[in-house]
């Protein structure tokens, strides 16, 4: 018999959180809101860290603790439980641990906003919803989870509400997020039909003696399928990754948070825990690695040209996310797992540092004004120097280990697969040490800019007004840890640990089956991986630190094609003029023809109306006429007496 863990407070702590911030904390000081923010999420944490040191005396794996019936429905239960396992740790430490750290900076960079409570009730809120959905049990909690994240996601994206860009920015995410979760809820609706349950343990157990579906598209294949779009959605994968990149609008520590370590993940995270359901259904499986290695060679195509350095690693974070694809479509759902984790570490230090760099130089985003920032904020460029290295696959960090993992089973299960990851990886090296090359390189080129008149960075302190000056502690000492741990954070996948540790998980799933190339293949393709991200890095030094006149040269030349990846492809263009302005014209006509003239004007005209004629033919009833009114009389007793006749004889 298992301890309770009591893992309901893991959630719940930041959930209070939120709550008291959101009711009282406008009427707070700032120090107490702070205080608030962080100890229910720190506390949270905290009992996250208990929980990973009192999983080893488990006796029994997966751990559930139910808390409560919910639904009781002809036959169709769902409980209110959670669920612990080796995959659910990880996720929980990471979430817990990265979102914690970016409540700390937070404090620092949104110290000066008016809305200050109501941005750390927001992180709270989103907190608790994440947490919902790593711990859930069953495919209806983790939707409610789920679909909280995207509510959390779009009050923080569109956190400068009166900006019009953050507004539709928050608008954009939530209703591209609905176009996937309409296939996740497809699958829901398709498990309850043929299984009876949404359960985790049921679901698999009824699917393990399953034979896998290699013949044609049966149940197994559509249900996968479902559940790719809705993780498509949430993990920004080809069609529905545009949301991403305009989320950008919002506070750069939500760019962390969202972008980073949690809701982003949460599609990779819904794939690996639905590992027996595609691993019997090849053709879902082969789509998920095909969305996964377009998406990350497509976003990494588009952020060499991005010139906005929170875009850059937007499109970074797509590419990524298709890496994490690209490792469960070929069946290695741990080396997936092992990217989400180390990304987490580097790409959040990747976003904080930007906001660092945006808090050191008055607001400004374009790289094109920025320069020898190195000088100035040299803790800020220490620490996303380390990132940098990290996501582009120099050893011994931590994306080495994580990436260089997913390349090799890529390469095991096609080549294509490997041939493309490899491809991206010179593209990742280029454009993130272009973006070091610029940022903090070469000469400052003095951004005095109008600030945006939100956060931290936009206060009258002097930021943006004379030299650029380096963060406060509070916000430096989160950048100093996960530069830590963008360092060390890959060397648990020394000796395939990481992988042996999720195996229970995974079963077979975990190893890919048939090691069909030698080791010494694997340490050629190491090397071939390193030496591809040095290349980048060496192009990337040459291009905007040795000749930084070539770049401009460089695209003149190749204008057309150079304008069209500035552009992102117009893809953007593409969605507004076959879906937006359609469905929006078309919802217009639909509203203003169908139901305004259609339904409200025709209501109140017809009705009108009517009471016209009513009033017509009853006003003849009143001619002055005595014989007139004597008929009426006759005829409205005998009405009566009928009426008393029936009644009678009925109640006989």
């Amino acid at each position: 018999m298992n301890p309770t863990l009591n893992l309901w407070l893991i959630p719940i702590l930041p959930l209070a959180g939120a709550a008291i911030n959101g009711l009282f904390g406008k009427k707070s000081s700032r120090q107490t809101v702070s205080v608030v923010a962080l100890t229910f999420c720190g506390a949270a944490f905290a009992m996250a860290l208990w929980v990973a040191m009192q999983f080893s005396s488990l006796r029994q794996i997966p751990h559930q603790e139910f808390l409560a019936h919910w639904i009781r429905i002809a036959g169709f239960s769902s409980d209110f439980a959670f669920y612990l396992d080796q995959l659910s740790l990880i996720m929980l430490l990471v979430v817990t641990g990265v979102g914690f750290l970016i409540h700390i900076y937070s404090v620092g960079y949104m110290w000066d906003d008016p809305s200050y409570y109501r941005f750390f009730a927001y992180l709270n809120l989103f907190m608790f919803f994440m947490l919902t959905l790593v711990l859930a049990n069953n495919y209806l909690l983790m939707f409610i989870g789920w679909e909280g994240v995207g509510l959390a996601s779009y009050l923080l994206i569109g956190f400068w509400f009166t900006k019009d860009s953050a507004a539709s920015a928050g608008k954009k995410a939530f209703i591209v997020n609905r176009i996937g979760d309409f296939g996740f809820l497809i699958a829901l609706f398709l498990l309850i039909k043929h299984f009876g349950t949404l359960n985790f343990v049921q679901v698999f157990d009824a699917v393990k003696p399953l034979s896998g579906e290699t013949a044609g598209v049966g149940l197994l294949t559509t249900i996968g399928i479902l559940l790719m779009v809705g993780a498509a959605g949430k993990s920004a994968q080809i069609p529905l990754y545009v949301w991403l990149p305009d989320a950008m609008e919002g506070p750069t520590p939500v760019s962390a948070l969202i972008h980073a370590a949690t809701m982003v993940t949460a599609g990779v995270y819904m794939v690996s825990r639905s590992h027996v359901i595609f691993e019997r259904a090849p053709i879902a499986l082969t789509a998920v690695a095909v969305t996964g290695t377009l998406t990350a060679f497509f976003a990494a195509t588009i952020g060499i040209a991005q010139t906005d350095i929170k875009k850059v690693l937007a499109y970074s974070t797509v590419s990524q996310l298709g890496y994490m694809f690209l490792a469960c479509g070929v069946g290695a759902f741990s080396a997936g797992i092992f990217h989400l984790m180390t990304h987490a570490f580097f790409k959040g230090l990747l976003f904080l540092g930007a906001g660092s760099v945006i808090h050191a130089v008055g607001g400004e985003q374009d790289m094109r004004k920025m320069g020898g920032l190195r000088v100035y904020i040299p803790w800020t460029f220490l620490t996303m120097g380390v990132a940098t290295l990290a996501i582009a696959g120099i050893p011994p960090l931590a994306g080495f280990w994580s990436k260089d993992e997913i390349l090799w089973k890529a390469y095991q299960t096609n080549w294509v697969y490997w041939l493309l990851g490899l491809i991206t990886a010179f593209i990742t090296s280029f454009y993130m040490f272009r973006l070091l090359f610029m940022t903090f390189f070469g000469d400052y080129r003095e951004a005095r800019v109008e600030a945006h008149g939100h956060g931290s960075h936009s206060s009258d302190d002097g930021h943006g007004h004379g030299d650029p000056h380096e963060s406060p502690m509070i916000m430096l000492v989160p950048l100093m840890i996960l530069a830590l741990l963008s360092v060390v954070g890959g060397l648990v996948g020394i000796g395939n640990h990481f992988e042996h540790f999720l195996a229970p998980v995974f079963g077979a799933g975990a190893e890919v089956a048939g090691e069909t190339a030698s080791g010494y293949t694997e340490y050629l393709l190491m090397g071939i991986s390193v030496a591809v991200a040095l290349f980048g890095a060496f192009l990337a030094y040459v291009l905007y630190v040795s000749k930084p006149l070539l770049p401009q040269k460089i695209a003149d030349a190749l204008d057309g094609f150079y304008t069209t990846v500035v552009h992102k492809y117009y893809i953007d263009e593409i969605y507004s003029a076959l879906f937006v302005k359609p469905l929006i014209d078309g919802s217009t006509r639909i509203l203003w023809q169908g139901v305004d003239r259609g339904v409200i004007d025709a209501t109140v005209n017809n009705s009108a109306e009517a009471a016209g004629h009513i009033s017509e033919e009853v006003r003849h009833m009143q001619s002055g006429n005595l014989r007139s009114y004597a008929g009426w009389i006759a005829a409205g007793s005998a009405a009566v007496i009928a009426f008393m006749i029936w009644k009678w004889t009925g109640a006989r």
